[in-house]
Protein backbone atom coordinates (compact mmCIF):
# COMPACT_ATOMS: atom_id res chain seq x y z
CA UNK A 1 0.00 0.00 0.00
CA UNK A 2 1.61 3.85 -1.00
CA UNK A 3 1.62 6.25 0.90
CA UNK A 4 -0.70 8.35 -0.67
CA UNK A 5 -2.85 5.38 0.06
CA UNK A 6 -2.54 5.65 3.79
CA UNK A 7 -2.98 9.12 3.09
CA UNK A 8 -6.40 9.06 1.92
CA UNK A 9 -7.86 6.74 4.38
CA UNK A 10 -6.71 8.92 7.13
CA UNK A 11 -8.32 11.95 5.38
CA UNK A 12 -11.45 9.84 4.92
CA UNK A 13 -10.96 8.79 8.63
CA UNK A 14 -10.70 12.36 10.21
CA UNK A 15 -14.70 13.15 8.53
CA UNK A 16 -16.15 11.03 11.10
CA UNK A 17 -14.65 13.10 13.89
CA UNK A 18 -17.30 14.95 15.67
CA UNK A 19 -20.03 12.33 14.55
CA UNK A 20 -22.19 10.43 16.78
CA UNK A 21 -20.89 6.50 17.70
CA UNK A 22 -23.71 5.31 19.92
CA UNK A 23 -26.28 6.08 23.04
CA UNK A 24 -28.51 5.23 24.67
CA UNK A 25 -30.02 4.97 28.16
CA UNK A 26 -28.40 2.01 31.02
CA UNK A 27 -30.31 -0.98 30.86
CA UNK A 28 -30.47 -0.78 34.46
CA UNK A 29 -30.90 1.62 37.37
CA UNK A 30 -27.75 2.11 39.39
CA UNK A 31 -28.24 -0.63 42.25
CA UNK A 32 -27.06 -1.69 45.27
CA UNK A 33 -26.84 -5.61 44.24
CA UNK A 34 -24.03 -4.61 41.02
CA UNK A 35 -22.33 -2.03 43.28
CA UNK A 36 -22.11 -4.67 46.02
CA UNK A 37 -20.63 -7.49 43.39
CA UNK A 38 -18.01 -4.97 42.08
CA UNK A 39 -16.59 -4.25 45.64
CA UNK A 40 -16.34 -7.85 46.49
CA UNK A 41 -14.66 -8.43 43.05
CA UNK A 42 -12.10 -5.25 43.96
CA UNK A 43 -11.65 -6.09 47.31
CA UNK A 44 -13.23 -2.35 48.26
CA UNK A 45 -14.52 -2.25 51.57
CA UNK A 46 -15.38 1.59 51.73
CA UNK A 47 -18.40 2.19 53.99
CA UNK A 48 -19.30 4.68 51.94
CA UNK A 49 -20.48 1.89 49.43
CA UNK A 50 -22.71 0.36 51.35
CA UNK A 51 -25.76 1.52 53.56
CA UNK A 52 -28.97 4.41 53.30
CA UNK A 53 -27.02 6.85 51.42
CA UNK A 54 -24.63 4.56 49.62
CA UNK A 55 -23.15 5.76 46.71
CA UNK A 56 -21.40 3.58 43.48
CA UNK A 57 -17.53 3.45 43.46
CA UNK A 58 -16.90 6.23 40.77
CA UNK A 59 -14.56 3.98 38.91
CA UNK A 60 -18.21 2.00 37.96
CA UNK A 61 -19.07 4.84 35.74
CA UNK A 62 -18.62 2.83 32.75
CA UNK A 63 -20.63 -0.52 34.01
CA UNK A 64 -23.60 1.39 33.85
CA UNK A 65 -23.39 2.35 30.09
CA UNK A 66 -23.01 -1.45 29.20
CA UNK A 67 -25.22 -3.32 26.90
CA UNK A 68 -23.78 -6.88 28.30
CA UNK A 69 -23.87 -9.70 26.24
CA UNK A 70 -26.74 -8.87 24.26
CA UNK A 71 -25.31 -5.20 23.48
CA UNK A 72 -26.87 -1.97 22.88
CA UNK A 73 -27.69 -2.19 19.27
CA UNK A 74 -27.69 1.52 19.09
CA UNK A 75 -24.36 2.34 16.85
CA UNK A 76 -24.42 4.94 14.83
CA UNK A 77 -24.47 4.17 10.55
CA UNK A 78 -21.05 6.85 11.06
CA UNK A 79 -19.17 4.38 13.48
CA UNK A 80 -20.11 1.47 11.81
CA UNK A 81 -18.87 2.91 8.24
CA UNK A 82 -15.81 4.02 9.95
CA UNK A 83 -14.54 0.73 11.50
CA UNK A 84 -15.85 -0.69 8.05
CA UNK A 85 -13.67 1.65 6.18
CA UNK A 86 -10.78 0.42 8.34
CA UNK A 87 -11.89 -3.13 7.89
CA UNK A 88 -12.25 -2.96 4.63
CA UNK A 89 -8.14 -1.79 4.11
CA UNK A 90 -7.07 -4.98 6.62
CA UNK A 91 -6.86 -3.22 9.76
CA UNK A 92 -9.12 -6.05 11.11
CA UNK A 93 -8.01 -6.35 14.94
CA UNK A 94 -8.71 -4.50 17.48
CA UNK A 95 -7.75 -4.04 20.86
CA UNK A 96 -8.17 -1.34 23.67
CA UNK A 97 -5.33 0.34 25.24
CA UNK A 98 -6.58 3.12 27.47
CA UNK A 99 -9.64 5.03 29.26
CA UNK A 100 -9.65 7.97 30.96
CA UNK A 101 -12.73 9.33 33.27
CA UNK A 102 -14.12 12.30 34.64
CA UNK A 103 -16.26 12.13 37.81
CA UNK A 104 -19.16 14.96 38.08
CA UNK A 105 -21.17 14.03 40.96
CA UNK A 106 -21.61 10.70 43.06
CA UNK A 107 -24.13 8.23 41.52
CA UNK A 108 -26.69 6.71 43.49
CA UNK A 109 -29.15 3.78 43.70
CA UNK A 110 -32.26 4.44 42.15
CA UNK A 111 -30.61 6.88 39.37
CA UNK A 112 -31.38 6.35 35.89
CA UNK A 113 -28.60 6.10 33.32
CA UNK A 114 -28.34 8.21 29.97
CA UNK A 115 -25.43 8.72 27.56
CA UNK A 116 -23.80 9.43 24.57
CA UNK A 117 -20.65 8.70 22.63
CA UNK A 118 -18.74 10.80 19.86
CA UNK A 119 -15.75 9.78 18.19
CA UNK A 120 -13.61 12.10 19.08
CA UNK A 121 -10.49 11.66 17.43
CA UNK A 122 -8.56 9.43 14.98
CA UNK A 123 -4.91 9.23 14.81
CA UNK A 124 -2.51 9.35 12.22
CA UNK A 125 -1.20 5.46 11.21
CA UNK A 126 1.28 4.70 13.75
CA UNK A 127 3.37 1.39 14.11
CA UNK A 128 3.41 -0.23 17.19
CA UNK A 129 4.44 -3.60 18.91
CA UNK A 130 1.46 -5.30 18.11
CA UNK A 131 0.83 -3.80 14.45
CA UNK A 132 0.29 -1.13 12.30
CA UNK A 133 -3.15 0.70 12.55
CA UNK A 134 -5.06 3.81 14.06
CA UNK A 135 -5.95 4.59 17.53
CA UNK A 136 -9.52 5.60 17.74
CA UNK A 137 -10.75 7.66 20.83
CA UNK A 138 -14.44 7.75 21.76
CA UNK A 139 -15.76 10.51 24.48
CA UNK A 140 -18.58 9.28 26.14
CA UNK A 141 -20.83 11.31 28.11
CA UNK A 142 -22.78 10.20 30.96
CA UNK A 143 -25.78 11.93 32.89
CA UNK A 144 -27.61 10.71 35.88
CA UNK A 145 -31.26 11.34 36.16
CA UNK A 146 -30.85 14.36 33.40
CA UNK A 147 -27.58 15.67 35.01
CA UNK A 148 -23.99 15.92 33.87
CA UNK A 149 -22.64 12.43 35.73
CA UNK A 150 -19.39 12.24 33.98
CA UNK A 151 -16.82 11.79 30.90
CA UNK A 152 -15.14 8.36 29.84
CA UNK A 153 -13.25 8.60 27.04
CA UNK A 154 -12.14 4.92 25.47
CA UNK A 155 -9.15 4.20 23.19
CA UNK A 156 -9.04 1.74 20.89
CA UNK A 157 -6.33 0.67 18.39
CA UNK A 158 -7.46 -1.46 14.65
CA UNK A 159 -4.54 -2.44 13.92
CA UNK A 160 -2.63 -4.80 11.23
CA UNK A 161 -1.03 -7.42 13.65
CA UNK A 162 2.83 -7.33 12.83
CA UNK A 163 3.69 -10.05 10.48
CA UNK A 164 0.61 -10.06 8.80
CA UNK A 165 -0.07 -8.64 5.60
CA UNK A 166 -2.74 -6.26 4.51
CA UNK A 167 -4.98 -6.38 1.69
CA UNK A 168 -2.91 -5.55 -1.57
CA UNK A 169 -0.02 -7.10 -0.51
CA UNK A 170 1.80 -4.69 1.66
CA UNK A 171 3.11 -6.45 4.87
CA UNK A 172 1.68 -5.67 8.97
CA UNK A 173 5.51 -4.11 9.77
CA UNK A 174 8.78 -5.37 10.95
CA UNK A 175 8.18 -8.66 12.20
CA UNK A 176 7.43 -9.63 8.53
CA UNK A 177 10.82 -8.70 7.61
CA UNK A 178 12.43 -10.93 9.78
CA UNK A 179 10.44 -13.52 8.43
CA UNK A 180 11.96 -13.17 4.70
CA UNK A 181 15.27 -12.76 6.12
CA UNK A 182 14.67 -16.20 8.09
CA UNK A 183 13.40 -17.77 4.75
CA UNK A 184 16.56 -15.98 2.74
CA UNK A 185 19.20 -17.60 4.88
CA UNK A 186 17.47 -21.37 4.98
CA UNK A 187 19.48 -23.39 2.48
CA UNK A 188 17.49 -24.15 -0.88
CA UNK A 189 14.67 -27.03 -0.10
CA UNK A 190 14.74 -27.07 3.69
CA UNK A 191 11.72 -25.63 5.19
CA UNK A 192 12.89 -21.81 7.08
CA UNK A 193 12.25 -21.91 10.96
CA UNK A 194 9.04 -20.93 12.08
CA UNK A 195 9.34 -17.64 13.25
CA UNK A 196 7.66 -16.31 16.54
CA UNK A 197 6.14 -13.12 17.07
CA UNK A 198 6.73 -11.22 20.03
CA UNK A 199 4.36 -11.36 23.00
CA UNK A 200 2.44 -8.28 23.74
CA UNK A 201 3.63 -5.21 25.70
CA UNK A 202 2.15 -4.43 29.12
CA UNK A 203 0.66 -0.62 28.69
CA UNK A 204 2.65 1.00 31.39
CA UNK A 205 1.39 4.55 32.70
CA UNK A 206 1.92 7.02 35.66
CA UNK A 207 -0.01 5.00 37.89
CA UNK A 208 2.22 1.37 37.72
CA UNK A 209 5.34 2.88 36.19
CA UNK A 210 6.80 2.18 39.35
CA UNK A 211 5.96 -1.35 39.61
CA UNK A 212 7.20 -2.29 35.94
CA UNK A 213 10.78 -0.54 37.26
CA UNK A 214 10.29 -2.47 40.50
CA UNK A 215 9.88 -6.06 37.68
CA UNK A 216 13.35 -4.75 35.51
CA UNK A 217 14.89 -5.21 38.60
CA UNK A 218 13.49 -8.57 40.02
CA UNK A 219 12.02 -7.12 42.34
CA UNK A 220 7.99 -7.41 42.74
CA UNK A 221 6.92 -4.22 44.40
CA UNK A 222 3.36 -3.56 46.59
CA UNK A 223 1.61 -0.49 47.27
CA UNK A 224 1.24 0.71 50.92
CA UNK A 225 -1.20 3.72 51.77
CA UNK A 226 0.61 5.68 54.50
CA UNK A 227 -2.30 6.19 56.48
CA UNK A 228 -3.78 3.11 57.28
CA UNK A 229 -0.79 0.73 55.96
CA UNK A 230 -3.31 -1.36 53.58
CA UNK A 231 -1.38 -3.05 50.78
CA UNK A 232 -3.37 -2.87 47.64
CA UNK A 233 -2.50 -4.89 44.52
CA UNK A 234 -2.83 -4.21 41.27
CA UNK A 235 -1.09 -0.57 41.98
CA UNK A 236 -3.94 2.41 42.13
CA UNK A 237 -3.78 6.05 42.43
CA UNK A 238 -5.46 6.02 45.95
CA UNK A 239 -6.49 3.72 48.62
CA UNK A 240 -9.56 1.90 48.59
CA UNK A 241 -9.89 1.36 52.13
CA UNK A 242 -9.23 5.20 53.51
CA UNK A 243 -8.96 6.85 50.18
CA UNK A 244 -5.53 8.59 50.85
CA UNK A 245 -3.35 9.53 47.74
CA UNK A 246 0.07 9.35 49.43
CA UNK A 247 1.35 5.74 49.34
CA UNK A 248 5.15 4.04 49.69
CA UNK A 249 5.96 0.11 48.43
CA UNK A 250 7.31 -2.98 50.25
CA UNK A 251 8.82 -5.77 48.21
CA UNK A 252 6.50 -9.33 48.63
CA UNK A 253 8.78 -12.01 50.24
CA UNK A 254 7.94 -13.75 47.07
CA UNK A 255 5.47 -17.08 48.13
CA UNK A 256 2.11 -17.58 48.01
CA UNK A 257 -0.80 -20.40 47.20
CA UNK A 258 -2.95 -20.58 44.17
CA UNK A 259 -6.32 -19.17 44.82
CA UNK A 260 -7.78 -19.64 42.02
CA UNK A 261 -6.87 -20.15 37.54
CA UNK A 262 -8.17 -21.03 34.44
CA UNK A 263 -6.61 -22.67 31.71
CA UNK A 264 -6.38 -21.39 28.87
CA UNK A 265 -7.13 -23.43 25.44
CA UNK A 266 -8.97 -20.34 23.08
CA UNK A 267 -8.23 -18.12 21.72
CA UNK A 268 -4.84 -19.02 19.70
CA UNK A 269 -2.65 -16.49 19.45
CA UNK A 270 0.86 -16.81 17.73
CA UNK A 271 2.95 -15.26 20.92
CA UNK A 272 1.30 -17.96 22.90
CA UNK A 273 1.67 -22.09 23.30
CA UNK A 274 -1.80 -22.78 24.98
CA UNK A 275 -2.65 -24.73 26.94
CA UNK A 276 -1.30 -22.82 29.58
CA UNK A 277 -2.21 -21.97 33.17
CA UNK A 278 -2.95 -18.57 34.31
CA UNK A 279 -3.17 -18.38 38.09
CA UNK A 280 -4.82 -16.23 40.56
CA UNK A 281 -1.62 -16.35 42.98
CA UNK A 282 -3.20 -14.81 47.01
CA UNK A 283 0.92 -13.85 48.01
CA UNK A 284 1.91 -14.35 51.70
CA UNK A 285 1.18 -10.54 52.34
CA UNK A 286 -2.52 -11.19 51.68
CA UNK A 287 -2.58 -9.33 48.09
CA UNK A 288 -3.30 -11.76 45.02
CA UNK A 289 -2.28 -11.20 41.42
CA UNK A 290 -2.85 -12.70 37.86
CA UNK A 291 0.15 -14.25 36.48
CA UNK A 292 1.36 -17.95 34.39
CA UNK A 293 1.57 -20.45 36.39
CA UNK A 294 4.55 -22.30 35.37
CA UNK A 295 7.18 -25.73 36.66
CA UNK A 296 4.31 -28.13 36.30
CA UNK A 297 1.75 -29.06 33.67
CA UNK A 298 -1.34 -27.16 33.12
CA UNK A 299 -3.34 -30.19 34.07
CA UNK A 300 -1.45 -30.37 37.66
CA UNK A 301 -2.14 -26.95 39.02
CA UNK A 302 -4.40 -27.11 41.94
CA UNK A 303 -6.00 -24.47 43.72
CA UNK A 304 -3.97 -24.38 47.69
CA UNK A 305 -0.84 -25.22 45.44
CA UNK A 306 2.56 -23.50 46.40
CA UNK A 307 4.14 -21.35 44.02
CA UNK A 308 7.83 -19.05 44.04
CA UNK A 309 7.93 -16.11 42.50
CA UNK A 310 10.68 -15.86 39.24
CA UNK A 311 11.08 -13.36 36.64
CA UNK A 312 11.00 -14.77 33.18
CA UNK A 313 12.27 -13.32 30.25
CA UNK A 314 10.27 -13.97 27.15
CA UNK A 315 12.36 -12.15 24.82
CA UNK A 316 15.27 -10.01 24.49
CA UNK A 317 13.08 -6.87 25.96
CA UNK A 318 10.46 -7.98 28.31
CA UNK A 319 10.65 -9.54 31.58
CA UNK A 320 7.76 -10.84 33.39
CA UNK A 321 7.25 -11.66 37.13
CA UNK A 322 5.37 -15.67 36.93
CA UNK A 323 5.10 -18.14 39.70
CA UNK A 324 6.54 -21.54 39.97
CA UNK A 325 4.94 -24.23 41.31
CA UNK A 326 7.39 -25.41 44.53
CA UNK A 327 8.74 -28.91 44.19
CA UNK A 328 6.45 -31.86 44.51
CA UNK A 329 3.45 -29.80 44.13
CA UNK A 330 0.29 -30.75 41.71
CA UNK A 331 1.30 -34.69 42.22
Amino acid sequence: MTEGRYEDIHARLKTYEGLTAVGGVGKDLVNEPMIRHWCEAMGDTSPAYAGADAVAPATMLQAWTMGGLSGHGGRSEAYVEMLGLLDAAGYTSVVATDCEQEYLRPLRPGDRITFGSVIESVSERKTTKLGTGYFVTTRTDVRAGGEPAGTHRFRILKYVPAGRRRRGGATGGAATAVEQAVEAMAPTGEAAPAFRPERPRPVVNRDNAGFWEGVSRHRLLIQRCEKCETLRFPWLPGCNSCGCLEWDTVEAAGEGTVYSYVVMHHPPFPAFDPPYAVGLVELVEGVRMISNVVGVPHDRVRIGMPVRLEFERVDEELELPVFRAVGGSGG
